[in-house]
C-alpha cells in the first residue's frame, strides 16, 4: 500500500509539472484526473486560437470524457491525439428522435429521455452528434468516439458518434461506435477525408453522407441481422466512398448472411469496395434500395475469411426509387483491376493543395539506448521528433522535449518512452524495467 501511494504521488507531481511547462511538445494537455491544462476536451478546443495555418496539438490522456465536442469552422488545424484508443473515450448519450406518440412502440419510448428535441432532456438543444468537426485540417488518432445511446440501446433512432463536415479531415487508429448513423461524412462532394486503421461499428446506415472519402485497412463491424453499412448521397462526386483493404465483420447476429454493403440515400451516390475481406457472409445481392439510383455501387476482389474470391455474379445492378412513379436505373456491381488501380490515395487525397495525411500518421522510430543512471532516465534522440512521452505502467509520467528526465529511485516499474512527430502523432515505444 505504501509503495502504491508513493507511485501515485510521484506520478501526479511529474505528470502535472511536465504538462504545464514549456518543454511539452503539445500546446495543451487534457486530463480527466486534473493533471493537465484542462479536464475536458471542449475546454481545450475553446482555448485554441482561431484561424491557424499550422497544427494546434492537443494531447488527451486516458480517461472517460462524457461531453459533446464541437470544433468550429474558425478553428482549423486542430490535432486531437489520444494516449490509447481503448482507454481514451469521448462519449455522450443522445439521439435525435422526435416526440413519441400512440404509434410509437412501447419499447422505443426510452429514447425520448435522451433526445436533443426533448426540452426536459439533459441534452436538450444539443447538436445531434457526440463530436462535430467543422474546422478544416482536423486530425485525430488513438481515441474512441462513442454514442452511449446507440451502444446501450442497440436500437434507433439516429445517434451519431461523429459528424465530420470539413475538408481535409484525417483519422488514424480510432474507434467509432453506435447503432444507427454512427458517422456522418461531409455534404460537400469535394471535401476530402482519409481514414486509416480504424474500427467503425453500427447497424443502420452507420457510415453515411458525402465527400471524397478513402478508408484503408479499417474494420466495419455489424451488430445485428440485416445491417446496412453505407448510405451515401453524393451529387456529382468523381470518387465518392472508396474502401481499400478493409474488413467487414460482425457479431453472431450479423453472421446470418443478410448484411448489405449499402443503399443509395439521395442523388447519385458512389461507393467502391476494393480488396475487401468479408469475415461474415453478405447477402448475395450485396446492395439494396433506398430512394436514389447510384452512379456506382461496386466491388473488386472481394474475398471471404479464408481468402477465397467471392462470387459477385448475383450482386444488385437494378435500383428503384421511391414515390408513386419511382425512378429506376442501373449501375455496375463490379469494376476491373485497371479501374480499381485508379481509386487510390495519390488520385483522391492530395488535390491541388498537396494535402498529405499519411505524412501526419507516420510513426517515428522507438527511442534507442534507454537507460536509467541513478535517478536519471536517458535515451537517444529520434530524428524529426519534437518531444517524447514517458509513461510508467501506462500512466503518463512526463511529456517533454528533452532526452532525459529525473525519476524517483523508489519507482520499480516498467517505463516506456515514445517520440512525438511534428503533427502530434505518437511513435513506436521503447520499454525498460526500472529495477
Amino acid at each position: 500500500m505504501k509503495r502504491l501511494f508513493l507511485l501515485t504521488f510521484y506520478l501526479s507531481i511529474f505528470s502535472w509539472g511536465y504538462a504545464q511547462n514549456n518543454s511539452s511538445p503539445f500546446h495543451c494537455i487534457v486530463a480527466a484526473d486534473g493533471s493537465g491544462n484542462y479536464s475536458t476536451v471542449q475546454e481545450a478546443i475553446n482555448a485554441a486560437p482561431e484561424r491557424r495555418k499550422e497544427p494546434w496539438l492537443i494531447f488527451v490522456k486516458n480517461g472517460s470524457y462524457r461531453e459533446q465536442v464541437i470544433i468550429p469552422q474558425t478553428k482549423p488545424y486542430i490535432h486531437l491525439i489520444g494516449q490509447d484508443k481503448e482507454k481514451t473515450l469521448i462519449h455522450h448519450r443522445l439521439n435525435v428522435g422526435g416526440k413519441p406518440n400512440e404509434k410509437t412502440p412501447s419499447d422505443k419510448l426510452g429514447y425520448w429521455d435522451w433526445s436533443v428535441h426533448n426540452p426536459q432532456s439533459e441534452v436538450s438543444g444539443f447538436d445531434g452528434t457526440v463530436v462535430k468537426v467543422n474546422g478544416a485540417h482536423f486530425y485525430t488518432e488513438n481515441i474512441s468516439y462513442l454514442n452511449d445511446w446507440g451502444l446501450e440501446s442497440q436500437a434507433g433512432p439516429q445517434a451519431l458518434a461523429m459528424s465530420s463536415q470539413a475538408d481535409c479531415a484525417a483519422f488514424s487508429n480510432c474507434i467509432f461506435r453506435s447503432f444507427q448513423d454512427t458517422w456522418r461524412t461531409p455534404g460537400q462532394d469535394t471535401y476530402r477525408h482519409y481514414v486509416k486503421d480504424c474500427w467503425i461499428e453500427g447497424a443502420v446506415d452507420y457510415f453515411y453522407g458525402g465527400g471524397t472519402v478513402l478508408v484503408e485497412e479499417s474494420t466495419f463491424y455489424n451488430v445485428r441481422s440485416g445491417s446496412v453499412i453505407v448510405a451515401p448521397n453524393h451529387k456529382a462526386a468523381k470518387y465518392g466512398y472508396v474502401f481499400r483493404n478493409c474488413v467487414i465483420d460482425g457479431n453472431q447476429a450479423a453472421a446470418d448472411g443478410k448484411q448489405k454493403l449499402g443503399r443509395p440515400w439521395h442523388n447519385s451516390p458512389r461507393t467502391v469496395y476494393i480488396h475487401t475481406t468479408m469475415r461474415i457472409p453478405i447477402a448475395a445481392e450485396g446492395w439494396t434500395n433506398m430512394g436514389a439510383i447510384p452512379a456506382l455501387f461496386a466491388e473488386y476482389d472481394s474475398r471471404d475469411a479464408n481468402g477465397k474470391a467471392l462470387d459477385l455474379s448475383q450482386r444488385k445492378t437494378y435500383y428503384e426509387g421511391r414515390g408513386e412513379n419511382p425512378p429506376t436505373g442501373s449501375c455496375r456491381a463490379t469494376i476491373s483491376k485497371e479501374e480499381a488501380d485508379t481509386y487510390v490515395y495519390e488520385q483522391m487525397i492530395p488535390g491541388e493543395d498537396g494535402w498529405n495525411p499519411r505524412e501526419m500518421m507516420k510513426k517515428l522510430a522507438a527511442p534507442l539506448q534507454l537507460k536509467i543512471i541513478g535517478d536519471t532516465l536517458r535515451w537517444q534522440s529520434v530524428p524529426s521528433a519534437i518531444g517524447y512521452i514517458v509513461s510508467v505502467n501506462d500512466t503518463v509520467f512526463a511529456i517533454t522535449n528533452q532526452i532525459e528526465i529525473q525519476l524517483s529511485n523508489r519507482l520499480k516499474d516498467e517505463v516506456t518512452v515514445c517520440a512525438v512527430n511534428r503533427y502530434g502523432s505518437l511513435g513506436h515505444t521503447t520499454s525498460l524495467s526500472h529495477n
